[in-house]
């Protein structure tokens, strides 16, 4: 007899980073992806995704990883989005061959940020003296504790331009034929829940289960993969850098008010 259908769920929920403090990582992600790609030959692969975003180089390792998977095993990806997919989120969203999202979801944020602090007044009040020694004029920039340079803040902003530029680059291939031309389509603009899919950044409004069900079936079935936390940090062995990630966390979400 022959089996019901069976879709791969993966859930990709938090910031993006490569530091053993961010929940998604390619070198995380890795194997994961591996085997719902592979196991069992599923009808689909469904990422759940809840992401503010993160880094620009993990988000884009990550979405090749699942393009490249979906194409030598010929399984379709599906996107559902929760409360966010912004900015990286939104990266990993767009690595799936249709997204879907609830009324209520924040979608977008298609551009780059660059964070930081200057304190270097305090530490002048302070009697203290930083002091910087470099070979070559451009070793050291943008630092914290030392006047912002006018060639510094240039140089930041080609960067951020150039990664804008791939960020852009890689929405528009993924969503072909189906963006609008609105002008604040890749100014890290937010849509939410409807105006998104009119915007194109998304297929529609729906919900895993039932879109899956649409799709393949009432009998589908759902094999859900996830990351496994070793007994240390289950445990606590971790508190104190948990914590700190889990600030850092809160702070991305709070950007779009979640």
């Amino acid at each position: 007899m022959k089996s019901p259908p069976t879709v791969a769920v993966l859930r990709l929920s938090g910031t993006i980073g490569s530091g053993s403090r961010a929940p998604l990582s390619d070198a995380v992600l890795a194997p994961i992806l591996e085997k719902a790609f592979s196991r069992g030959k599923p009808a689909a692969v469904a990422l759940e995704i809840n992401s503010p975003g993160g880094s620009p180089v993990q988000s884009s390792m990550i979405g090749a990883r699942i393009r490249r998977l979906a194409e030598e095993k010929n399984v379709p990806v599906f996107a559902f989005v929760e409360d966010v997919a912004a900015s990286g989120g939104y990266w990993l969203a767009a690595a799936a061959d249709e997204i879907y999202a609830d009324d209520s979801s924040i979608v977008g944020s298609i551009g780059v940020i660059s964070a930081g602090f200057g304190a270097h007044i305090f530490l002048s009040r302070q009697g203290i003296e930083r002091r910087v020694h470099t070979a070559g004029q451009s070793k050291s920039m943008m630092d914290p504790f030392q006047p912002e340079k006018p060639e510094d803040v240039a140089r930041l902003k080609g960067m951020l331009e150039q990664i804008h530029a791939n960020f852009i680059h890689h929405v528009q291939t993924r969503r072909a034929g189906k963006l609008d031309t609105v002008p604040e389509l890749f100014t890290g603009e937010i849509w939410v829940g409807r105006h998104a899919q009119e915007v194109g950044l998304i297929d529609g409004i729906g919900h895993l289960l039932p879109v899956m069900k649409e799709r393949f079936g009432d009998k589908v079935r759902l094999r859900r993969y996830g990351m496994r936390r070793s007994v240390w940090q289950r445990f606590g062995a971790q508190v104190a850098s948990d914590a700190m990630a889990a600030v850092e966390e809160r702070a991305d979400f709070a950007r779009f008010g979640l």
